[in-house]
């Protein structure tokens, strides 16, 4: 399984940006995708999953209301649109595949659980 990565970029706080995370190596039907970010001196935090093929979605605290996770099935392609950018949004952001996130995204289970993880891309906003 490979998971690319990409869209992150220098922004304004207010700006939007949209992420990608292109899929490829197996079918991903009724996998789970998510997307973590890091920011500077911080742990890896969850930020939004979603279940392919159903569309059910589950977002952090910080970012609802102001990020959308969807995919696109035929393009095995997870988007993160992120609106209403904020500095503190500042982080490496990574896309992630599992059959299952749940107990990952919850916190319970460290990252280290997660069976394929993209590269990353780099998300800048200025104030």
């Amino acid at each position: 399984v490979q998971l690319q990565a990409s869209g992150g970029g220098l922004v304004q706080a207010g700006d939007s940006l949209r992420l990608s995370c292109a899929a490829s190596g197996r079918t991903f039907s009724n996998w789970e995708m998510a997307w973590f970010r890091r920011a500077p001196g911080k742990e890896r935090e969850f930020v939004a999953r979603i279940t392919w093929n159903l569309g059910s979605t589950v977002y952090a605290d910080p970012v609802k209301g102001r990020f959308t996770i969807s995919s696109d099935d035929a393009k095995n392609t997870v988007y993160l649109q992120m609106n209403s950018l904020k500095p503190e949004d500042t982080a490496i952001y990574y896309c992630a595949a599992d059959s299952f996130l749940y107990y990952v995204c919850s916190g319970r289970d460290p990252p280290s659980d997660v069976a394929h993880w993209g590269q990353g891309t780099l998300v800048t906003v200025s104030s």
